[in-house]
C-alpha cells in the first residue's frame, strides 16, 4: 500500500507541476505584441482545457485543492 501511495504522490506532483507550467505558458500567448489571435481562438483554447479538466475530475470525483504555485500532496 505504501508503494502505491508513494508512486501516486511522485507521479501526481510531477504531472500536475508540468501541467501548471504548460498552462502558464499558454497564458504567455496573451501578449498581443508578439501574437495575433481572436476571441474565438481564446474560447476554443479554454473550452478544450476545461473539458479535459472536467473529465479528469470526474474520474476522481468532485474536489478542489485551490491555491497557486507548485503542487504538493
Amino acid at each position: 500500500m505504501v508503494d502505491k501511495r508513494s508512486n501516486f504522490v511522485r507521479l501526481a506532483e510531477g504531472r500536475v507541476n508540468r501541467a501548471l507550467k504548460d498552462i502558464r505558458l499558454i497564458g504567455n500567448l496573451s501578449n498581443r505584441a508578439a501574437y495575433s489571435f481572436t476571441e474565438e481562438d481564446v474560447k476554443k483554447i479554454f473550452r478544450a482545457l476545461q473539458r479535459e479538466l472536467d473529465q479528469a475530475k470526474s474520474r476522481f470525483g468532485e474536489g478542489d485543492s485551490g491555491g497557486s504555485g507548485d503542487f504538493k500532496l
